[in-house]
């Protein structure tokens, strides 16, 4: 949400978002950029970037396309979203051989 990107700026964090990510839920991306969040259309350079990727259906709980993301990540990334890790031991032991740290919240 556009209005926690002051607070993670404050902490000395850039927040780097995938255009159109915010649309569903009613967050255009001039509402993120206009809050300091930098947006980028290039899923895979934005993987590249990002030190800290948060999703709300990451690989895991997003059966049509998040195992699109595996090859995208890379070591020492942080991950956090639903991954339902308790679904599939398989999905969970993909994500940490990339070497990506990850945690689910329900």
């Amino acid at each position: 949400m556009p209005a926690v990107i002051p607070n993670l700026a404050k902490a000395g964090l850039e927040v780097v978002i995938e255009a159109g990510a915010g649309t569903e839920a009613g967050y255009p991306d001039a509402d993120y950029v206009a809050k300091g969040a930098k947006v980028i259309s290039d899923r895979a350079e934005l993987f590249r970037k990002a030190d800290i990727i948060t999703q709300v259906l990451c690989y895991g709980s997003n059966d049509r396309t998040g195992k699109a993301d595996l090859p995208l990540f890379h070591r020492d990334q942080v991950l956090v979203g639903f991954l339902r890790p308790l679904g599939s031991v398989e999905t969970i032991t993909e994500i940490a051989s990339k070497g990506v740290i990850s945690f689910s919240w329900n």
